[in-house]
């Protein structure tokens, strides 16, 4: 059944601002310290478990090619022609590693503190779905190690090559990170949480076009820079997808748990 208009995903409040002042006053914000705290837990946790994904070149390798040649016979094989494009441009390149190396960050956090401070109602159905959408990046990387196609001969390393700084995906630091963390794409994910946050909530045109284009953008330039193929993006609008229905069961269990008998949830 369609939604109806200015209700959000989460089920039950206004979901465009202006609409939901109501909302935000009755709304209790959780406390910052706490939610510091399990932020940076949850991002170590990441990070860590990301870079104890076993590394197996060969197999890696291979399965990086069976993703090209699936690419091809669905004639969406377009990560050769846009590296081609973008190492042959500067002025394309540079801001396209330096994008690929901090607006993940920049975005996430922004959108994060955004939810936090403007819209605390919304915030904990948010911030439960990029945790358990960064679970479900974390078992793909388990499941299916995956050269990135930087790795791969014919493809140019930008960062390797243009000595961008700041990306410790390639050159010396790569060493101390998991290169085969390759699908799904979590830039692709979390740019998607994001654009999913600011198009839910405000009503803003010009808010949303540019939410619009922040995945597009980012989807763009992960192939450009040789460090995912479309399918990992592909694995990312997965990702946030399966970490959305995690996320809705998760909250309806737990108002489920507290609900009184003979109240049905709405």
């Amino acid at each position: 059944m369609a939604r109806p208009a200015g209700v959000s995903q989460t089920g039950d409040q206004p979901a465009r601002e202006g609409q939901e002042a109501p909302a935000r006053a009755k709304a209790v914000r959780p406390r910052l310290w706490p939610e510091l705290l399990l932020i940076v837990v949850v991002y170590l946790a990441y990070e860590m478990v990301r870079n104890l994904v076993p590394a197996d070149h060969a197999t890696a390798a291979h399965r990086a090619y069976e993703i090209l040649n699936l690419e091809y016979s669905l004639n969406i094989d377009v990560e050769y022609t846009l590296n081609r494009i973008f190492t042959a441009h500067t002025w394309l390149v540079l801001p396209a590693n330096y994008f690929y190396s901090t607006m993940h960050f920049i975005m996430t956090v922004g959108v994060m503190v955004w939810l936090y401070w403007r819209h605390p109602d919304r915030y904990p159905f948010y911030r439960s779905l990029l945790f358990f959408t960064t679970l479900v990046g974390l078992a793909g990387f388990w499941l299916f190690p995956l050269a990135p196609p930087r790795m791969l001969p014919g493809f140019t390393d930008t960062v390797i090559s243009f000595g961008t700084w700041g990306i410790y995906d390639s050159g010396p630091t790569g060493s101390v990170s998991n290169q085969y963390a390759a699908m799904p794409s979590m830039h692709t994910a979390w740019s998607l949480w994001c654009a999913a946050a600011i198009i839910d909530i405000t009503r803003r045109r010009w808010a949303v076009v540019l939410a619009a284009l922040y995945p597009a953008t980012t989807i763009l330039v992960i192939m450009g820079t040789a460090n995912h193929y479309i399918l990992d993006a592909i694995g990312g609008a997965v990702a946030l997808a399966l970490g959305w229905a995690l996320s809705r069961g998760a909250f309806r269990a737990a108002a489920l748990a507290v609900q009184p008998r003979g109240h049905p949830l709405p």
